[in-house]
């Protein structure tokens, strides 16, 4: 039948095979071409989008880590007037500063209470002294007294009230030397000073000892005024020094 419809319309069947079956090809042919463009087009939207979780996930893991650094991260310990190490129990804390020429004067810090210095407008050339209760480590006292233009006797009657048990600090400004005589000296000494009889016009000294000391005491720094030496045209160096000072427990 069909082949009478073909030869009625005089219809080549073997062309029409021949063109059915090439049509058939290329249908195949555009449907495998469009399979793998999709494929393809997959395949590149997995990628970026691979590579767009990769980024974001390493700039957010980098920004994780600073901020797990900065809020973990250890700031460096501070002591009690600047020290460098803390302290044991029942000791108190202190760090001091000669006078730097005629021009810086001293400080003195005790248990992170800064007793003397320039800003607080308590210090003068000579010798700058503050006292400190022994057992509580409270501050009783400070005084500076002129070693260059003032009198010695002052000085001399200030020392014989200090009472057994008080912490006695004391730092050189520009000239602590000068009228310092015998008997100053000699009750400087009894405080547990071992530099106090060298002390000389211009010297830079620090002193940290107690009344009713029976020993000398470990904290005390001196340098001498030496031209060859001397950091500034006149003075020698300002000399520093710290320490923990045993609390006065009887």
């Amino acid at each position: 039948m069909i082949s009478c419809w073909l030869n009625r319309w005089n219809i080549n069947p073997n062309l029409l095979y021949r063109y059915l079956v090439r049509c058939s090809c290329i249908s195949n042919k555009g449907r495998v071409n469009m399979r793998i463009a999709g494929a393809a087009k997959l395949v590149v939207a997995v990628a970026v989008f691979l590579l767009t979780f990769y980024v974001i996930s390493q700039v957010f893991e980098i920004k994780m880590d600073a901020n797990l650094g900065n809020l973990f991260a250890t700031k460096p310990p501070r002591y009690k007037c600047g020290t460098t190490k803390a302290c044991p129990e029942n000791h108190f804390a202190f760090k001091m500063a000669s006078g730097a020429a005629n021009v810086v004067g001293p400080k003195i810090c005790v248990e992170d209470n800064v007793l003397m210095s320039g800003v607080k407008n308590n210090v003068g050339r000579g010798i700058n002294i503050a006292l400190v209760n022994g057992k509580t480590g409270e501050p009783m006292d400070t005084k500076y007294f002129d070693m260059w233009g003032g009198d010695v006797a002052p000085f001399i009657d200030f020392l014989k009230t200090i009472q057994d048990g008080t912490i006695v600090l004391m730092a050189t400004y520009d000239d602590g030397a000068t009228k310092l005589n015998e008997e100053a000296r000699k009750l400087v000494a009894e405080l547990g000073s071992s530099s106090i009889t060298n002390l000389g016009f211009r010297d830079n000294w620090v002193f940290c000892g107690g009344k009713g000391i029976k020993t000398k005491s470990p904290f005390e720094q001196h340098i001498k005024n030496n031209k060859d030496t001397n950091k500034y045209e006149g003075w020698p160096e300002v000399v520093e020094m710290e320490g923990c000072i045993p609390q006065k427990l009887d």
